[in-house]
């Protein structure tokens, strides 16, 4: 599946602008309201759930892994948004067979989400939007030159734990090349893996066996032993509650097995609202608000 990074060229064919919207992107549909934009919306699916009051009437057309093709068609969308990770290429194939234009996205850091929401404030025609997003560019400004004040902070931020068959427990992070990785990095945090690659298959990730050429599989998210954590001795750790919920049990389970740690030494391990790393668009406006306060040294 193609991704847009920083080319939305494909989203652009509109002589006016797109009437009928579907969103497979909960991040994106927040974003279309929060834009001024909702009214164009016409389907979403069963994950977007914010802006809550806009959505209670809206037809839903599935998970974002496996929405009903035949319903997004019936809503007959000019435009239907799509995330490389977040949705199946199957979807894309068969919306596109079908005659549909489809804009995957695939932001890789704060920087290209922010050009897919100017992108749509474009492809909207829409000052009102434009207005909204230098208020949010004025606002990342700040925080960078806020970030550049002290020296950051060595995060760890797992998304995902898992156990093998053999009760070997491990947590799933994200390296430089991700959205989430360069939120962190512009609110102060340093990733502790940052360089570390995902190995194929899993008994090579967690170091026990060798590994397999990747070849074009995605590489950015690794998954980790215990040994590896505590090596990396992170001053922080970020215990988001989404795509995984990690909650009150969790974090208890990892002070005791990071004790001695900088990160439990100095009590700074948290529960988070996972959607401030994760959700792309507009969403960014309250992770800069809420996420540098927890890089504070």
């Amino acid at each position: 599946m193609k991704s847009s990074g920083n080319n939305h060229q494909q989203a652009m064919h509109f002589h006016h602008p797109p009437r009928r919207v579907v969103s497979l992107v909960p991040s994106l549909t927040e974003s279309l309201f929060d834009l001024g934009l909702g009214e164009a919306v016409v389907g979403i699916t069963d994950y977007c759930i914010q802006p809550a009051e806009n959505l209670a009437n809206l037809p839903r057309v599935g998970g974002t892994k496996n929405p009903r093709i035949e319903e997004i068609l019936a809503l007959k969308p000019e435009l239907v948004l799509v995330n490389w990770e977040e949705n199946a290429h199957s979807t894309v194939e068969a919306l596109e067979a079908a005659g549909v234009t489809v804009w995957v996205t695939h932001p890789k850091s704060v920087r290209q989400a922010m050009d897919i929401l100017w992108t749509l404030a474009g492809l909207f025609k829409s000052q009102a939007s434009a207005v909204r997003l230098k208020a949010l560019e004025t606002a990342l400004d700040w925080t960078k030159s806020a970030a550049k004040e002290s020296e950051p902070l060595r995060y760890f931020c797992p998304i995902w734990y898992d156990q093998t068959q053999s009760d070997l427990s491990w947590w799933m992070t994200f390296n430089q090349h991700t959205y989430c990785h360069d939120l962190l990095e512009l609110c102060g945090g340093a990733n502790a893996f940052a360089e570390r690659e995902r190995r194929y298959p899993l008994a090579a990730d967690l170091g026990m066996k060798a590994a397999k050429d990747a070849g074009d599989r995605d590489t950015r998210y690794p998954r980790l032993r215990l040994e590896e954590i505590i090596d990396a001795n992170p001053e922080i750790i970020l215990l988001p509650s989404e795509p995984y919920l990690f909650d009150e049990a969790h974090l208890q389970k990892l002070s005791e097995l990071l004790k001695g740690s900088e990160a439990i030494n100095h009590e700074r391990i948290y529960l988070v609202d996972g959607s401030l790393i994760t959700w792309h668009g507009t969403r960014l406006a309250r992770a800069l608000r809420e996420l540098p306060a927890l890089f504070a040294r």
